[in-house]
């Protein structure tokens, strides 16, 4: 048996010989690239790559045959993706990132921010930690929120994308994906639910409790101890205190933070009813246009993917070459459709980074990646 040294030194030869022949290959990427901008041919050719692939699994044997295809695959992708930046440039998205960094210092202090619900919802509790002395303006639902950033009646909007026991609030990355609107902010809040109720009514005394989809979700176990409570769902927490605290009824509890028994005059009838412990609402700043501060470190993109083998997979491996932490991966079905899906990503990284600029720029470009959307670059309290 021969020594692991002569092993080793055995498969660095052979990889300083791929490392040549992979510059080479390269090099000649080039010439196939400018050769195809004269023919106005496209990038992509399906029918040669399956002629390569065919031919190279065949060569290597069975036992080699899936490692061949991946490594093919994947050289591929860095083929035609080389071909894309010789051809095109730095992308359009690109130069709105750069764009989007120019001339920012610090995030603001003081601003306009729009919020849904009412004064002591967990929106509000978020803003006044982002912005140290926020004009908060409330409306009454996520849509009226993107409206009033929309029409220029707020510079920001607060929003839930993710709670830690619920999930994601589907709705508001569908929003901001149709809308073209972008995070420039983020922060994780402690949510810690309690039942209210107006003064001296307890639990026993509550026929019905209210609350937002959400919040009701997030205390299942304590609603099923207690099945003849009628349960309802509420447009807000917030929103749902202030409205008992006016409507005189004695036999109804609303779940809510304590800030809002001190502010709508509630007694705290029940606490710690959330089903975890460590229970997280993440709160999003929006804007209409794309603010990138010099603390950030984390991307949202979303990609819709062509529904075949690998699709996924191509896409995550781009990510692991180059060392990026993704930090989310949701699958979300796309109304409308036949079982296809938008993939939602976020991840680690600065936007100052070039291999980042240049591995978003590849998949912006890509026309094998049916939709792109860049949501944003912010940093996440």
């Amino acid at each position: 048996m021969k020594d692991i040294k002569n092993i080793r030194s055995e498969i660095d030869s052979i990889d300083s010989e791929l490392v040549n022949l992979f510059r080479r290959r390269l090099e000649i990427v080039a010439e196939v690239a400018a050769s195809k901008h004269e023919r106005g041919a496209p990038v992509t050719d399906p029918a040669r790559e399956r002629d390569i692939l065919a031919r190279v699994t065949e060569e290597v044997g069975e036992e080699y045959a899936y490692g061949a295809r991946l490594f093919f695959s994947t050289l591929f992708g860095i083929s035609k993706a080389r071909q894309r930046a010789l051809l095109n440039g730095e992308s359009e998205l690109v130069k709105t990132i750069r764009g989007a960094m120019a001339d920012r210092t610090r995030f603001p202090e003081r601003a306009v921010v729009a919020c849904a619900g009412a004064e002591g919802s967990y929106a509000q509790q978020a803003t006044s930690l982002m912005f140290p002395l926020p004009t908060i303006l409330y409306f009454t639902s996520f849509e009226k929120v993107f409206e009033a950033v929309e029409k220029g009646f707020c510079q920001y909007g607060i929003l839930p994308v993710e709670n830690s026991a619920a999930g994601s609030v589907t709705a508001v990355y569908d929003l901001m994906e149709r809308q073209h609107f972008h995070i420039v902010r983020a922060l994780r809040l402690k949510v810690d639910h309690v039942l209210l109720t107006p003064h001296g009514v307890r639990l026993e005394d509550v026929r019905e409790i209210t609350s937002h989809p959400h919040a009701l979700a997030q205390c299942r176990t304590f609603l099923q101890a207690h099945p003849k409570i009628k349960v309802v769902p509420g447009p807000n927490t917030a929103v749902a205190a202030k409205t008992l605290a006016d409507s005189g009824r004695r036999d109804m509890g609303v779940i809510a933070s304590r800030a809002c028994a001190e502010l709508y005059g509630l007694d705290v009838a029940e606490e710690d009813i959330m089903d975890a412990v460590y229970n997280y609402t993440r709160f999003v700043c929006i804007s209409k246009e794309p603010e990138i501060w010099p603390d950030s470190r984390k991307f949202t993109i979303t990609m819709r993917l062509p529904h075949r083998p690998g699709a996924l997979n191509t896409v995550i491996l781009k990510f692991a070459s180059i060392g990026v932490n993704l930090t989310k991966l949701e699958s979300r079905p796309i109304p409308g459709t036949d079982f296809e899906f938008r993939f939602i990503f976020d991840f680690d990284a600065s936007p100052n980074d070039t291999e980042i600029l240049a591995l978003l720029s590849e998949l912006a470009q890509d026309p094998e990646i049916e939709h792109f959307a860049f949501l944003g670059a912010y940093a996440e309290k």
